[in-house]
């Protein structure tokens, strides 16, 4: 097996930043002719609120998810010198991932990722939820404690060895806190975000999104992505569409996805999109392979 394999890897929610992306737009002619058909097919300009909105404007789930989708995308476009041995996102940056594999158009990734927002924010509305960061447990006994609450409640993210984020209703979430602490976890902090994310509450939100989902052209990626759902390399554009749908309701195997690129040959990460999130969740799960 060759060794010294190169990864791209891109951000999901929380990353964004008022300012985002500016510096492509106004430096790279590429990037303003991508950012400018994304504000066509969007129909709002999206660039205003990524450049100038309100902190409040960027956080709102139909605005975050396509402007951290487009500003990974972008950025990596721009990168001609480097091709990747695989690819990964976390969340919502593995629509980044496929179009970067040329298992989805770009368009048809902007679109899908706009109406998983709004799928994603009515099911907030409909299944009031939350999150939280649970810190110095393993993460099967965060699993089995939250397995052991009386209400809806998951582990939805393994960020990194010692750090996974619980989903799920807000009493579940309160109780399953409160038991993780009894259970030795350092720390259990609630989240500022507005639903249940990869959780049974998002239900309604993969109903919604299987027709525009199913309809989509996939087609068979130019290199492995590993999905959160499986933690392994598809490429199989059947089973990479059907796990997309299913990343909805399931948690985001972060930890596990880079262990498998590890294991199969990654020794070079790089991160596309807004911040650097990724980056230190990497380092923490293995200190040995190079992140840029």
């Amino acid at each position: 097996m060759q060794h010294n394999k190169t990864a791209f890897v891109f951000p999901g929610q929380g990353a964004q930043y008022v300012g985002m992306g500016k510096d492509l737009y106004d430096n790279y002619p590429l990037a303003r002719e991508l950012m400018l058909q994304a504000n066509e097919e969007l129909g709002f300009a999206i660039t205003d609120i990524m450049f100038e909105g309100s902190d409040e404007d960027l956080r709102q789930t139909r605005v975050t998810q396509p402007a951290i989708f487009l500003h990974s995308v972008v950025a990596c476009r721009l990168m001609t010198k480097l091709r990747p041995d695989m690819v990964a996102g976390h969340s919502l940056g593995e629509f980044s991932a496929l179009v970067i594999a040329g298992a989805l158009d770009m368009g048809d990734g902007l679109r899908l990722v706009s109406q998983r927002a709004q799928a994603m924010q009515e099911a907030c509305e409909l299944c009031p939820g939350t999150m939280a960061a649970v810190l110095g447990l393993p993460d099967d006994k965060v699993a089995e404690v939250c397995g052991s609450v009386k209400d809806v409640v998951v582990a939805a993210n393994y960020n990194c060895p010692g750090q996974v984020v619980i989903s799920g209703s807000l009493s579940g979430v309160e109780l399953a806190c409160r038991a993780l602490k009894e259970a030795g976890a350092k720390g259990a902090l609630k989240l500022p975000v507005s639903g249940a994310f990869h959780s049974p509450l998002m239900q309604p939100a993969a109903e919604r999104l299987q027709k525009a989902i199913m309809d989509t052209s996939f087609y068979t990626p130019i290199f492995p992505i590993y999905q959160n759902v499986s933690a392994r390399a598809e490429k199989n554009k059947h089973i990479i569409q059907r796990q997309l749908l299913e990343q909805l309701t399931s948690p985001v195997r972060w930890t596990q996805s880079v262990q498998q690129m590890v294991a199969d040959g990654a020794t070079m990460f790089y991160e596309f999109g807004p911040g650097d999130v990724l980056k230190g969740l990497i380092r923490k799960i293995n200190s040995d392979v190079e992140v840029g």
